[in-house]
């Protein structure tokens, strides 16, 4: 059988791809590259391009490569982007999924795995979250995922296709090994901008608000590195396959780092300073979003093994490096 990775060419789907390939799965990839890059898929899975909307297309790859499981990545993910183009999140986020959960029920695929958010929480303090929590996202990035988390479970109460949906907190690191790592130009994510600021990419880098109720002033959140958010979503498919019911659950560390104090740890591993100025706060950022990750480890057996804001700030820096190495042998 297939596993068949929607937005398999960006950032975390990529992550995902290399994942499943060392764990001896076949893997179909599906994206139109609008964010992601062909160089980052490993060559061992085969590539579509494609858009996860097109249910002729996405019904020949289930067909043709026997696939039995959806991951699926491919979406918008900028939180000030999303306040300012709500229909066009709507649009790629919720209506896009909703036919590509259409399709896999219309295909009898079983099993779908959803790249869902912290963000569905709002803001939820300084403790962490549970995922039976309030639900009130304060973006339509958030409210898009929420929505669709809806959908998948309607559809499993309906039809014989079970369903894993984990919210991320915030995905960061790289490859260990130094394969994939977050590419994409003007990236929003903090760790990489902190990065590319501090190797001269950038000028230099806002901290947006400093007057949150932290200890602080700065957001807090719970960064979990990317090669842990992967090994989540193979578990969570040794589940479903075995026969596990569907879950929603959280994918965090269950502790959280300031903005300031990511800056900090960029500072230590690159052993420079670099130019970070204090700006406003920006729509739709909640204070502090920090994972309680208890069901994930109890149901997924989920063990994290890089649970460390320097190391995942060192592999980030270290990917920055070579995709630098990259950039300049293209151009």
């Amino acid at each position: 059988m297939t596993v068949l990775v929607t937005g398999g060419a960006g950032y975390i789907g990529s992550h995902m791809v290399w994942e499943l390939l060392d764990a001896g799965e076949s893997v179909v990839v599906l994206d139109r590259l609008s964010t992601g890059f062909e160089w980052a898929v490993a060559p061992e899975a085969k590539l579509v391009v494609g858009d996860v909307a097109d249910r002729d297309l996405v019904g020949r790859i289930i067909r043709d490569n026997k696939v039995d499981a959806i991951i699926h990545f491919a979406g918008s993910i900028v939180v000030p982007e999303s306040v300012a183009d709500p229909l066009g999140y709507y649009e790629n986020n919720t209506c896009k999924t909703r036919t590509l959960i259409e399709t896999a029920v219309r295909e009898g695929v079983p099993h779908f795995i959803f790249s869902s958010t912290a963000a569905v929480y709002g803001g939820a303090g300084l403790e962490p979250v549970r995922e039976d929590a309030r639900l009130a996202p304060e973006s339509p990035y958030g409210l898009s995922k929420l929505m669709s988390e809806w959908m998948l479970r309607d559809a499993a109460l309906a039809h014989d296709i079970r369903y894993t949906a984990l919210r991320y907190f915030n995905v960061a690191g790289a490859d260990p090994k130094g394969r994939t790592g977050q590419s994409t130009p003007g990236a929003t994510h903090l760790i990489k901008v902190a990065c590319e600021t501090a190797l001269g990419k950038r000028p230099f880098m806002q901290v947006f608000g400093k007057d949150y109720p932290t200890p602080d002033g700065t957001c807090m959140r719970d960064y979990i590195h990317v090669s842990d958010l992967a090994a989540a979503h193979r578990l969570a498919l040794q589940r479903l396959r075995a026969g596990g019911e569907s879950l929603v659950a959280n994918c965090g560390y269950s502790h959280g780092y300031s903005v300031l104090e990511v800056i900090d740890s960029v500072r230590r591993a690159f052993g420079h300073d670099f130019d970070v100025r204090m700006g406003d706060r920006r729509p739709g950022d909640a204070a502090a979003v920090v994972a309680n990750s208890e069901l994930a480890r109890k149901e997924l057996g989920w063990t994290p093994q890089r649970d460390d804001l320097d190391l995942i700030v060192n592999d980030a820096l270290a990917w920055e490096r070579i995709l630098t190495t990259k950039n300049s042998v293209r151009t």
